[in-house]
Order: C-alpha cells, then structure tokens, then sequence
C-alpha cells in the first residue's frame, strides 16, 4: 500500500475531504485565536475533518481552562497543574501530527469523549 491509501483508511472521511479541511483543522491547533478563526472558518463549509480536529482542539482548552482553576489550590494544586499541563503539551502535540498527516486520531486518553462531549460543534 502507498501513503496516500494508508491516510485513506487511517481517515474517517473521503480524501478530498481531509484535504479541504486540513488548513482549518491545522489553524485550530494555533492558539485560542486560532481555534475561533478555524470555527468560524468551518462554520460556512462544515467540513468533518476540520470539525473533528475543532472538538479535539476545544477539549484540551478545557482540560486547560480545569487545569487552571486546580492550579489556585495550594501546594498541592499547583504541582496537579503542572502535571496536567506537561500532559496537555504532549496530547496538543499529537493532535497536531494528527491533523498534519490528515488523520482523524483522537488524542490519548480523552480525544474520544472530546468526541462525544462536544459532538453538537461542527
């Protein structure tokens, strides 16, 4: 099999899909800014591949935003936050490689209740 088949069947959607929605799924990856710019991109082609990278990218911002709030705990809550945040640069990471590659790989750990949780946005 070639690369290009082995993206197909790695993909959930059709080719000309991923790679109209690349762009947008990438952009969703660059900071919160980036993220608003990719969902207002996508809210006039609607296209899944960027969506699925969109609800990725909203679930680790909040995973971020709860990482925060713990952070405010004493001691304890700091170290917790740091934890999550090292965690946080490694799934953001991937999800990018995943969007990069036009995969639709949920990240690690939660990428699939990112999924469900977020399922109306796209």
């Amino acid at each position: 099999m070639n690369e290009e088949t082995n993206t197909q069947n790695q993909s959930k959607t059709p080719s000309n899909s991923v790679e109209e929605g690349k762009t947008t799924a990438i952009i969703a990856y660059i900071t919160i800014f980036g993220l608003l710019i990719a969902f207002i991109m996508n809210n006039d082609k609607k296209n899944t591949f960027a969506a699925y990278h969109i609800r990725q990218c909203i679930g680790l911002g909040a995973v971020g935003l709860a990482s925060y709030i713990i952070g405010k705990i004493p001691y304890v809550g700091w170290i917790a936050s740091l934890l999550i945040g090292l965690l946080l640069i490694v799934l953001w990471v991937i999800g990018l490689i995943g969007a990069l590659n036009g995969q639709e790989k949920p990240v690690p750990v939660l990428g699939e209740q990112f999924q469900e949780w977020f399922k109306g946005i796209g």
